[in-house]
C-alpha cells in the first residue's frame, strides 16, 4: 500500500491523494504513518459484521483529533479526523 500511495502522491503533485476503503484500510494507513486525515461516513444500516475502526492501530505512535463534523441528513454523517504522530515519549 506504501508504495500506491507513493506513486500516487508523485502523480498528484499538489493536489491531495484520496484512498477509498473500509475500517481495515484506515488503520493500515494510519499504522504505517500515510494519512493526515481521514473521514468517516456513518449510515444508521446494520450489516450484521463489521471491525472497530481503530482497533489495531497503534496508538502509542498515533493520535486522531475530530476536526469536522457533517450531517446529509436522513442518510449519513461524515467525521474528519486529523492524524497526529506521537513522539517516542507519548
Amino acid at each position: 500500500m506504501k508504495a500506491a500511495i507513493e506513486q500516487a502522491r508523485a502523480a498528484a503533485g499538489e493536489r491531495d491523494v484520496r484512498v477509498s476503503g473500509g475500517g481495515e484500510t484506515i488503520v493500515q494507513c494510519l499504522n504505517a504513518g500515510l494519512i493526515e486525515e481521514f473521514t468517516v461516513a456513518l449510515a444508521p444500516v446494520l450489516f450484521g459484521k463489521g471491525i472497530r475502526l481503530f482497533e489495531g492501530v497503534d496508538a502509542s505512535r498515533v493520535a486522531v483529533e475530530q476536526v469536522s463534523s457533517e450531517s446529509s441528513l436522513p442518510l449519513a454523517t461524515h467525521l474528519t479526523y486529523a492524524v497526529h504522530g506521537r513522539s517516542s515519549r507519548g
